[in-house]
């Protein structure tokens, strides 16, 4: 181990850095692989396939074993997350909580609900069953195979019964840090998004029938962050263009970048 990080940023959350860890589970033929950030609260996953598995994603694996033990339990996730994993809470008799983004958010959060499960699309999964409500990425690298084991099935098997959409991952605007939070007070204040139904909670997120979109600041950089989901490519791109007209009509000469 080297605190320096001689082969690349430990950020798991940025999908260029798994291309190593994709690269040898491949070669392998592991399993699954894991990542995890500098500190050890974050985790990413790659399959078998070298597929990488986005948090919300893992989140519905978790989300399938706890509840299923623990009928009626709430579930927290940050806004950054698929509406699938609301949908799919739900249908196994979960209660899902939409929060802000945020480790400490997060954390509050699940205490406030007696959560038994929690996960944020950066990576932090929070496990209140059978563990002590905090983000442990290797605990929850050792959740994950209990799961696979216990079903037997692969990780690319589990997760093709989900849903399929067409998302990005998160996109990272940069604007001066001092600029920020009010880039997205105006957006707020002077958004018109007429066919969705939106959410101020943490920045702008506005759900449609085929999708949504979500317009932030950052938490921890001099950034705005993005993310988008739509059931095709088409209305993906029909999304992106109310969110680039939206920072438009603020900040006519910020590039989104999506």
């Amino acid at each position: 181990m080297d605190g320096n990080f001689p082969n690349r940023s430990p950020d798991t959350s940025n999908e260029d850095n798994l291309a190593a860890l994709r690269r040898v589970v491949q070669e392998q033929e592991a399993d699954f692989g894991v990542a995890f950030d500098g500190d050890g609260d974050r985790l990413a996953v790659v399959t078998s396939s070298g597929r990488i598995v986005r948090s919300d994603v893992l989140l519905m694996i978790y989300a399938q074993d706890v509840v299923s033990r623990n009928p009626g339990a709430d579930v927290v996730f940050d806004v950054k997350c698929s509406r699938n994993l609301t949908q799919l809470i739900t249908r196994h008799g979960g209660r899902p909580v939409l929060w802000k983004t945020g480790h400490a958010f997060m954390k509050e959060k699940m205490v406030e609900t007696g959560a038994l499960l929690g996960g944020e699309f950066s990576g932090h999964m929070f496990f209140g069953e059978r563990w002590y409500g905090f983000d442990d990425g290797m605990y929850a690298a050792g959740r994950l195979a209990e799961i696979l084991s216990t079903h037997g099935e692969s990780l690319d098997d589990s997760i093709a019964g989900f849903p399929a959409t067409i998302n990005t991952p998160e996109i990272i605007i940069p604007v001066p840090e001092a600029d920020k939070f009010r880039l997205i007070e105006k957006i707020v204040e002077n958004a018109s998004f007429s066919t969705g139904k939106v959410n101020t909670m943490d920045g702008i997120r506005v759900d449609f029938n085929d999708g949504w979109g979500l317009l932030r600041a950052s938490n921890t950089g001099a950034a705005l962050t993005a993310r988008f989901e739509a059931n095709t490519e088409e209305h993906l791109e029909v999304i992106k263009d109310e969110f680039r007209a939206q920072i438009a009509l603020v900040d006519p000469g910020l590039e989104p970048g999506f």
